[in-house]
């Protein structure tokens, strides 16, 4: 949960004292001051910094006010975080459970199933990897991740059933990945074959290539797909490190996906990877996630490249050249599986009850 109220940050530099610095028009827990110029800003050049978030709402002046910090550098975390997380190894376990214990509501749906869509080298791959490997008690890289830096390691349809602690039945949640999306539909998966996975029409293991869209020449394709066999959600990922450098058409490419799949009755969700690569504390301390301005700032700033408003989207680090796992990591992937098993119910809800012919069950 998003907390309202005061939006306090703290402020501390080489040879100076922490300090709680305040903005215009907002309240900080604390009077409002401007900063000295041990800062680096001096107080004419505060007001004049000021003036920019005038005849804004208040929503807006609290973006703006946090752009003018990150980019003049005096942030460094918020007071408070700006959602509610318990890192401890007992809430690990808790959703350890939640996840495991997840059942499909629809009893014609034994797994739910999610479709991961990013860019090349988004961190599908990775995320799939990371939440297997808390599960496995150990980092392994189920879900081949590639190196190359232009071209999609994944060419294949993959589903991959999380499997469950040692001991315990596996988990009813299947991730699926897939080829990584191109600047174009000759360099990357296209949208008619993206709809096509998630009506259930493509076999497990198929090779997408832009030039042979799906058909019912396919081999192995599913004319008549069951509830079962359709994606329940689908999960957008995009790295944080490059949201300011995506080509431009990549907006419009989102934009249009969105469209055509919440035309499907399918609810969507964002995964903001590589957290850690913009912001050195949260890359030190991932407890510290909630607190970064680096982080919320780059949330925003995908929320406008997928069109989705930032309460659809979670920050998540993925393993990857940890050997050993992190409590909070854990607890972090696990928030945004839960957050996404949250939006499959949502799509039972939506259609199970309509059994006399909704448009996707």
């Amino acid at each position: 949960m998003e907390k309202s109220g005061g939006f306090g940050f703290s402020t501390t530099l080489p040879g100076a004292t922490s300090t709680t610095t305040s903005a215009p028009g907002f309240c900080f827990g604390a009077a409002e001051a401007a900063p000295s110029p041990a800062f680096g800003v001096t107080s004419t050049s505060f007001k004049k910094l000021s003036k920019l978030t005038n005849g804004s709402t208040k929503e807006e002046k609290k973006e703006r006010v946090v752009e003018i910090l990150t980019f003049t550098g005096l942030q460094s975390k918020l007071e408070c975080e700006w959602r509610d997380v318990q890192w401890t190894e007992e809430q690990k376990k808790n959703l350890m459970k939640t996840v495991s214990s997840y059942k499909p509501s629809c009893k014609d749906v034994l797994r739910a199933r999610v479709l991961l869509l990013g860019p090349v080298r988004s961190g599908k791959s990775s995320f799939i990897s990371s939440v297997q490997s808390l599960f496995n008690g150990r980092v392994t890289n189920r879900a081949m991740v590639g190196s190359s830096l232009n071209t999609s390691f994944t060419k294949k349809l993959q589903s991959f059933a999380i499997r469950a602690q040692k001991g315990e039945d596996s988990t009813r949640l299947v991730l699926c990945d897939s080829m990584g999306l191109g600047d174009g539909d000759m360099t990357g998966l296209t949208l008619h074959d993206i709809l096509s996975v998630i009506k259930g029409h493509v076999p497990e293991g198929h090779k997408f290539s832009p030039d042979q869209p799906v058909g019912t020449e396919t081999p192995g394709y599913v004319k008549t797909p069951s509830v079962g066999d359709k994606i329940h959600c689908v999960a957008f990922v995009v790295d944080a490190s490059k949201i300011t450098s995506y080509n431009k058409g990549f907006s419009s490419t989102f934009k249009l996906l969105r469209e055509h799949i919440s035309e499907l009755g399918v609810h969507q969700v964002a995964l903001l990877t590589h957290i850690d690569q913009i912001c050195q504390e949260t890359a030190k301390d991932i407890s510290l996630v909630y607190k970064s301005l680096s982080v919320r700032e780059a949330m925003n700033k995908a929320g406008a490249l997928l069109g989705m408003s930032t309460s659809y989207i979670v920050p998540v680090k993925n393993y990857s050249s940890e050997l050993d796992l992190d409590v909070n990591t854990d607890v972090l992937l696990l928030s945004a599986v839960d957050h996404i098993l949250q939006y499959v119910d949502l799509f039972f809800q939506d259609y199970m009850p309509q059994q006399t012919g909704p448009k996707f069950c």
